[in-house]
């Protein structure tokens, strides 16, 4: 999948260009077009033992971040598509130590070279959920090692001056994230607020904002005992921090990372459905007893040995080999492959990557553009050479005429609301927030089931309400955003008209 319309724009106005600028402009605008044909790059962040890197290793597809605490889960690791597996360890200098993936196709805890050397870890690997997302996972925050912590600060928060414990290199690895994804468990501290505020500082510059934000609510099975279905307790605790976190992220999404990591990366042999099967079969009162504790399922009598209900436990823990098993009781005959989906629905993952397919993808190639756009805006205006800056000025001024760049000036307003830099009343800042973040007309207009007709009725009212808004009562910064929220909602209305 190539670059969005939008990005594909400023990527054909690069071509252009380039060739026709000096050669200290040309380098650079050539790095820009390279930057806008790579894939989302999404960072994960959060404290050490939330379990970023089961999910880290659920959304490639493959159990390859370490998820013991160890040297690498201390160092900021990138993984990206390739056309072989391979791990490079960047030094500082820039130079590169290549190993191999370990013996269970994991990152080597030992990375063979001092970690005051490294820069960062750079993964290749040949998974197809790779292709579309680049996925940097960085080290975990507040660890009870003091250095730890420190590091990781100055890495992700630049707080201290760049010396020799950080490098470039390292707030380069983060800071050209398209978005970002915060995991927590149980529920939101003071400092996870603080952190993810100082984490976003240094992120691109539209992904810094909610819009492309998202929470994480991790471990949802343990908000319950045993077995029991967390879902009706973890929906409604990640509705109220959503609400909480509403000018950080644009959603929290409560997962079971264990059953999302297992699931994706292919992890539950035949053997292990077939130890599955046999459980499910056995009579209730004994699954009862078995179920009750992490320490009878492994020391009871049973006819499924102990080291394959050890791993089960470290494959699904209570919660999945509950679930499967009563998946199995009510229909012995399921089929392995179905009994897997299943459990992967029941992790809630797939709303995670319907929300980085949707969402954030589209919203990706307004921030790209707008990033790409910046960046070509201040190639402008550092270069020696003024035919080159009138040209490239030139060349930004006729993208930004086209409609299709008014989403650039409705997502840059509409994170000036959703930060709270600009107050309005919350019925329009929601409405504003649909218009910025979606090309969905029915979901923009809150109208699900309205034919063509009703839409662009609907979209001309709004775009009265918001004129109205703008000259009658609003403050100067209100006006503005509601001028530009006018524009949206007519260029909405000539779109749903002209598409029918």
């Amino acid at each position: 999948m190539g670059p969005g319309p939008l990005s594909a724009r400023v990527a054909a106005l690069c071509d252009d260009v380039g060739p026709r600028v000096g050669p200290a402009a040309q380098t650079q605008v050539l790095g820009v077009r390279r930057r806008l044909d790579e894939p989302l790059r999404v960072a994960i962040a959060g404290r050490l033992k939330a379990g970023k890197s089961t999910l880290v290793n659920a959304l490639i597809g493959r159990r390859v971040a370490p998820t013991e605490v160890g040297e690498c889960t201390r160092i900021v690791t990138q993984f990206r598509y390739g056309t072989a597996d391979r791990v490079d360890v960047i030094r500082r200098d820039g130079t590169r130590a290549s190993l191999p993936l370990d013996e269970s196709g994991m990152i080597p805890q030992r990375l063979g070279v001092p970690r005051h050397d490294i820069s960062y870890v750079d993964v290749t690997l040949t998974s197809d959920h790779l292709r579309e997302l680049t996925v940097v996972d960085t080290p975990g925050l507040s660890s009870t090692n003091t250095s730890v912590s420190a590091g990781a600060r100055r890495f992700l928060f630049n707080e201290a001056p760049i010396d020799d414990d950080i490098d470039d290199d390292s707030v380069g690895a983060i800071s050209g994230a398209e978005a970002i994804i915060y995991v927590f468990t149980q529920s939101v501290r003071d400092d996870d607020l603080q952190a993810l505020e100082a984490f976003r500082s240094i992120s691109a510059r539209l992904a810094s904002n909610p819009i492309n934000s998202l929470g994480l609510f991790n471990k949802v099975d343990k908000l319950v005992a045993g077995v029991a279905d967390p879902w009706p307790v973890a929906g409604p605790l990640a509705a109220d921090q959503t609400k909480v976190l509403r000018r950080v992220v644009s959603d929290v999404v409560p997962v079971v990372g264990l059953l999302a990591e297992t699931t994706e990366a292919g992890r539950l042999t035949a053997a292990d459905c077939e130890a599955l099967r046999v459980l499910a079969q056995l009579p209730e009162t004994e699954r009862l007893v078995l179920m009750a504790s992490v320490d009878l399922f492994t020391s009871r009598e049973c006819k499924v040995p102990r080291e394959q209900r050890e791993r089960l436990l470290r494959l699904l823990d209570l919660y999945g080999i509950g679930f499967a098993m009563a998946q199995l009781a009510a229909r012995p005959q399921l089929a392995s492959g179905d009994l897997v989906r299943m459990l992967f629905q029941a992790s809630g993952f797939p709303r995670l990557r319907h929300t980085l397919d949707q969402a954030f993808r589209w919203r990706t190639d307004a921030i790209k553009a707008g990033w790409a756009l910046s960046s070509l805006e201040k190639i402008a205006s550092h270069t020696e050479r003024p035919n080159d800056r009138e040209l490239l000025r030139d060349a930004i001024e006729r993208v930004l005429q086209q409609p299709d760049y008014h989403r650039l000036r409705l997502l840059e307003v509409a994170q000036l609301v959703s930060t709270g830099s600009v107050e309005l009343p919350e019925p329009m800042e929601q409405e504003l927030t649909r218009l910025a973040l979606s090309h969905d007309p029915q979901w923009i207009l809150n109208l699900p089931t309205a034919g063509t007709e009703q839409l662009v009725k609907a979209a001309l009212d709004a775009a009265t309400r918001w004129r109205v808004y703008a000259v009658a009562g609003a403050s100067p910064s209100q006006s503005r955003v509601a001028l530009v929220a006018h524009r949206g909602f007519y260029l909405l209305s000539q779109r749903v008209r002209g598409t029918a």
